[in-house]
């Protein structure tokens, strides 16, 4: 099975030698269950032919806002309606989450309330998940043929379906602690407040469910609908 990753952002520079840049973290974090890969780094402008280019596809984080003008943005909303039209399985993380809300009808805005940093609780069905997060936009309005499956009193949407074909999820089951902590070195300080910041370095130590959502996002390639 083919899975197509959409990149739509890089990992800090100092990270990329250590960790590898985003598509290579989602390819170690789906090892194992037989798929192959083709990554876009869309963010770049580089894009597939069209939807049918892959079995399956995944739609990355990223620093940029969903509702900022970059010129990649619109033809990555164009091809998330088609993949969505073709009822391909389709998941996206952060960023991924929020662009595919909002081009399937949704609003993608900066949470006033501030930023959601590191390990962090949240209800998914009838079970409470650990993953960490990072971010300060939210979905606040939801397109009308999404259903909410978790969150928190934070982030309410932080789960979304539509359908039984597309699964998003606003933090990052991709993340480690490791990965965590350098975001905050690089990327975290002087942007998001030292509190903030602070708090989450203190717990980063503590588990998260990572493997678990990496084997729900391979069963749901492989299934290829929500259940």
């Amino acid at each position: 099975m083919k899975i197509g990753i959409l990149q739509t952002g890089h990992a800090p520079d100092n990270l990329l030698e250590s960790m590898g840049d985003y598509d290579v973290i989602y390819q170690k974090m789906l090892a194992g269950h037989g798929f192959d890969f083709d990554a876009y780094a869309v963010v770049d402008g580089e894009f597939p032919t069209d939807a049918d280019a892959a079995d399956g596809w995944i739609i990355t984080g990223s620093r940029f806002g969903a509702y900022e003008d970059h010129p990649w943005i619109p033809p990555l909303e164009d091809l998330i309606r088609d993949i969505a039209a073709r009822n391909l399985p389709l998941i996206g993380v952060c960023f991924g989450h929020q662009i595919i809300a909002q081009a399937l009808g949704g609003k993608v805005e900066k949470f006033k309330d501030g930023w959601a940093v590191g390990r962090t609780e949240y209800r998914l069905g009838d079970k409470t998940v650990t993953l960490n997060a990072w971010h300060q936009d939210q979905v606040t309005g939801l397109p009308e043929n999404a259903r909410v499956i978790g969150g928190n009193a934070f982030c309410k949407n932080a789960f979304l379906a539509y359908g039984d074909t597309i699964w998003t999820v606003q933090p990052h089951p991709e993340y480690d602690a490791a990965f965590v902590d350098g975001l905050i070195r690089t990327r975290g300080r002087g942007v998001i407040s030292d509190d903030v910041l602070d708090a989450a370095s203190a717990r980063l130590d503590g588990p998260t469910d990572n493997s678990e959502m990496a084997e729900f996002m391979a069963e749901f390639f492989k299934r290829k609908s929500v259940r």
